[in-house]
């Protein structure tokens, strides 16, 4: 809880600097028990910072983007800082031997800071991700604290859990907001779709995708902001003179490399299982938006990751978006 909170308080130092340096704070929550199951990628927690666009760029984010080579020449650069969260667990948390043949207990506790740049059409994204893989991820607290608070079945088998392993994760995502048209009824259509790569000991794939979004007044955003691996999103949104909403759902394929939560450690021996290296997510959800507020809930439904994995997963993400 101390390193939490004083990684929170550094990711808002900024803010307290200068009374113009205001922006967007977005909290996502990702969690099978929306659907009533404990397992596999049971818990994801994120909290996330922008800057506003009236706030001067700081030097090293311009510099940055003008040297990245597949960045556009013209656009809106934007900086953001994370700080996050997430747990994953076999299917069966009550076992104290978890069986071999289903996937390890891992936690991951991390920061990010990202870097953008927008078009009105296009949005380039790179980010770095550091953290730690294994008990210092202190996933293992935060699971049995919130099973204790809630009284369910306590988790364990934590003590088989990877080990401690710093963490590297660096990630590109483009996305291009195309055909856009207003449907017979008034609301509006538009499909984005978008291609990335992650490079790292955490997570290594390639991802690709498609969202469409149906809705009264669409935004100029790329849907809410999700935990990766997962569909793109933006923490960042337009504020609305008056309610707005839309319906979304979107698709994306990874070939995956490496998945430190599957693979086990780098260069230690751990438990580990037999990794499917395609992997697929289809997600539907709504968005509700009223002046400076974004509310978003998304249903995401992920194919197998693992030779052996009985059942398909399924959790919800809940986002929260508040200009300030």
């Amino acid at each position: 809880m101390k390193r939490a909170l004083a990684i929170l308080l550094f990711l808002s130092a900024p803010a307290a600097a200068g009374t113009a340096d205001h922006g967007t704070l977005s909290c996502v929550l990702e969690n099978d028990l929306f659907y009533n199951v404990d397992r596999h990628y049971t818990n994801g927690v994120r909290l996330i910072r922008v800057p506003t666009r009236d706030a001067e760029t700081p030097r090293w984010a311009v510099a940055l983007a003008r040297i990245v080579p597949w960045f556009p020449d013209r656009g809106d650069i934007r900086h953001g800082y994370a700080f996050g969260q997430s747990m994953f667990t076999p299917r069966d948390i009550a076992l104290a031997e978890p069986s071999p043949r289903d996937r390890p207990y891992a936690g991951w506790l991390y920061g990010a800071i990202g870097l953008g740049v927008e078009t009105g059409r296009q949005l380039d994204l790179f980010s770095i991700t550091v953290g730690m893989v294994g008990p210092s991820s202190l996933a293992e607290q935060s699971q049995k604290f919130i099973h204790d608070l809630i009284a369910t079945t306590e988790p364990m088998g934590w003590h088989t859990q990877l080990h401690d392993e710093p963490g590297i994760a660096a990630a590109y995502q483009r996305s291009w907001r195309e055909w856009v048209t207003t449907t017979w009824s008034g609301a509006h259509l538009d499909f984005t779709p978008h291609v990335g790569a992650t490079l790292g000991n955490v997570f290594t794939y390639a991802n690709a995708g498609l969202t469409m979004r149906y809705g009264r007044r669409l935004p100029h955003d790329y849907g809410p902001p999700r935990i990766q691996p997962g569909q793109p999103g933006s923490a960042d949104f337009a504020p609305t003179a008056d309610f707005g909403w839309y319906l979304f759902a979107g698709l994306e394929g990874r070939a995956v490399a490496r998945n430190v939560f599957l693979d086990g450690n780098s260069f230690r021996d751990s438990h580990r299982v037999d990794r499917i290296p395609l992997v697929g997510d289809l997600q539907w959800g709504v968005v509700l938006s009223w002046r400076e507020l974004r509310l978003g809930y998304t249903h995401v439904y992920r194919t197998r990751e693992y030779r052996g994995q009985e059942n398909r997963d399924n959790f919800g993400a809940f986002s929260v978006s508040l200009k300030y």
